[in-house]
Parts: structure tokens; sequence; C-alpha cells
């Protein structure tokens, strides 16, 4: 196979590193892909079940909702049962960051300046210390301080930035530095000023992402555009997609857009046609049964379906393995670039999966 070297190479931001429970991120650490749980966390058995599917997708940290005292006592079970860093979401109350901490808590989502005055954020500041437990400033544009609007008149990058600064301070100040950072908005040129312009100000890991993006397909869209935009720019250094869709769809699209920058290498990438009237087999349907038959790959590996000869060997010289349409129902099987021999359309799935497979095994056993 001949080796592609990517048109423009990714130089990422250096940006200072932190851990999140046995988690590196920053530096020359790979981008984490995150979501957030939408169980009641007070349900263990279902927080859980979510948050180890979540893992097992690829997710790399999970967020957890913490809006009352039960929900921070069950987080110390959900803890206890799980072994990915779990982040605790909390707004406001002080008291829920305080137990979030000591319940194991990796991490924190907060705005220092919401939680109170200077005597609770020190105390919050003093568990995350005392618990090993890393701080998230999560800045939103429709939850900025008062005073910050007055100025601005209306969310700006500006404004996220002086926000995001001020609540930085107030952690260091109590020498707290095991924190990242986000200036998030549900507008896409909004997100990416202030990220643009906070990224020049700190060195702090940034937590990118397009908050309240929408359903799947706009809010995906939406997510890549502002991602794409960040990441060419060595911006960024955890992510997560938010979709009002089930949260394993935020880790497929938050690890394909990774993986389509060459930044993050997992699993299976399917490089396919949008089929047409010479498709010498149904080449959409093929790749659906192919992405799930293959869902289970963690191993990357480079496979290219493609329903005819015209753009179909060039594509297969690239990948690790290669299918292209044939006449008559024979179709070319290609490993690492080479051809190897025809396929009846019947056998098409059975025999890839299998190829795929032999060539993971081959690969981890290297």
């Amino acid at each position: 196979m001949i080796s592609i070297r990517p048109f423009r190479d990714i130089k990422r931001k250096t940006t200072r590193v932190i851990k999140v429970g046995n988690l590196k991120i920053g530096g020359n650490n790979p981008i984490s892909v995150q979501s957030m749980t939408n169980t009641l966390t007070t349900n263990v058995k279902a927080t859980i079940n979510q948050i180890n599917k979540l893992k097992d997708e690829g997710a790399d940290l999970v967020r957890v909702s913490c809006p009352d005292k039960e929900s921070t006592h069950a987080l110390k079970k959900i803890i206890q049962s799980t072994n990915i860093p779990i982040i605790a979401d909390i707004h406001y109350h002080f008291k829920r960051a305080i137990e979030a901490a000591q319940n194991g808590a990796d991490c924190l989502r907060i705005n220092p300046g919401n939680i109170g005055d200077k005597e609770k954020i020190k105390e919050v500041i003093k568990a995350a210390k005392d618990n090993n437990c890393s701080i998230r400033v999560g800045v939103n544009a429709g939850s900025l301080e008062k005073d910050i609007l007055e100025k601005f008149k209306e969310p700006c990058p500006e404004a996220l930035v002086e926000s995001a600064i001020r609540n930085i301070e107030i952690l260091e100040n109590e020498d707290f530095f095991n924190l990242k950072v986000s200036v998030k908005s549900s507008d896409v040129f909004l997100s990416i000023g202030a990220y643009r312009l906070l990224s020049q100000k700190i060195d702090y890991p940034l937590h990118i992402g397009i908050t309240e993006a929408g359903s799947f397909l706009p809010g995906t869209i939406k997510s890549s555009i502002g991602f794409g935009s960040l990441l060419l720019d060595g911006i960024g250094d955890t992510i997560r997609v938010s979709l009002s869709d089930d949260p394993i769809k935020e880790i497929k699209v938050g690890n394909e857009i990774l993986k389509s920058l060459n930044l993050r290498h997992r699993g299976v990438k399917i490089i396919s046609c949008p089929s047409c009237a010479r498709q010498g087999f149904e080449v959409i349907n093929t790749v659906k049964i192919l992405e799930k038959r293959l869902s289970h790959i963690k191993t990357p590996i480079t496979l290219s379906i493609i329903g005819c000869v015209v753009n179909g060997p060039g594509e297969a010289a690239f990948t690790d393995i290669g299918l292209t349409g044939g006449g008559k129902g024979n179709n070319m099987l290609y490993l690492s670039g080479i051809q190897t021999e025809k396929i009846l359309t019947k056998n098409i799935i059975d025999k890839v999966v299998d190829e795929v497979e032999k060539k993971v095994a081959e690969i981890n056993n290297k």
C-alpha cells in the first residue's frame, strides 16, 4: 500500500498538560473525545450502563450532571462501577462541587463566578486540591455575568474571553492551575472567534465545542465547521459534540471529525462512493451493513468500497483493503493496493469482514 502524506500537517498549539483522572490532556497528548449522560444521575444502573456504552464507542471522558445532593451521592456509586474519567457538571451550588470532588469526580465543570462568594470558591478549590480533582472553567454565551453583558452589550468573543480570564484568575489566586477552559456558544462564528482570541492569551488546555448545536444533522454540520476551523489552526485539546440526540452519536461524530483531520486513528475508516448507475453492487446498503459488522474493530484500518472502476482502483491503492465493483457481479478485492481476487456480489460482506479481521490480527500480532 502506498502511504499518503497529509497535504497539510496540523501543528497544534502547545498547551500545558493537566490530568483528568489517569488521562493527560494538553501538550502533545491525543485530543480526547467526551460526551455527557442524559439519564437521571440518581438512576445509578442506567447511568453506569450509558457510561459503559459511551466508553465502548470511544469516549475518553464522560460528564455527569449533579444538580442536587442525591445526584452527588449517586455519583460515588457510579464512579466505583466505571473505569473512565468522570466529570461532574456543577452549576451554582458550591456544596455540590465539594461533594462531587469528595465522591471521586476526576474533574469539576464549573463557572467559579457563579459558585458564590470567595469563601465558597475557596472551599471548592480546597476540595479539588485535596481530592486530586481538576476543574474546567466553562463559559457559555448564554450565561455571561451581568456586568460583562452590560459592558459589551451582547455576547461577543471579547465578552466570553473576559469572563474566562476573570474566572481563571479566581483559581490562580488560590494557587490552583490544574484546569482547562471552554468558551462556548451556539453560534459557530462567535465560538470560533472566542476560542481563537482565548488561545492567544492563555496556555491552558482548551475544551472546544459548539454548545446547543441542535439535532443530529444540523448539529453535526455546525460542529464540523466549528471544530474543523479551530483544529486546523491547532486549537483544541478535548472536544464534545453537543447534539439533541443519543450521546453515542456525539462520540461517533467527534471521532469522525478527528479521523478526517488525521488527528485520531481508531477503528475502520471507510472510504465509499455515493453510488450511481455505474455501480456493480449496491454500495449504500453494503456500506451500512459493513459499518455495523465492523463497529467492534478498534484497530485503525482503512477500507475503500467503490461501486465501479472509475475511481475504485485509485482509491484501493491507498487503503489497507479495497473493493471495486465490476461487471456481471465480478468485483475486485485489493489488499494493500494489490489486486488479489474477484468476489461475487453475494459474498462481498462476509469476504470484506473476514479480510478486515485478518488484517487487524496481523497488525495486533506484530
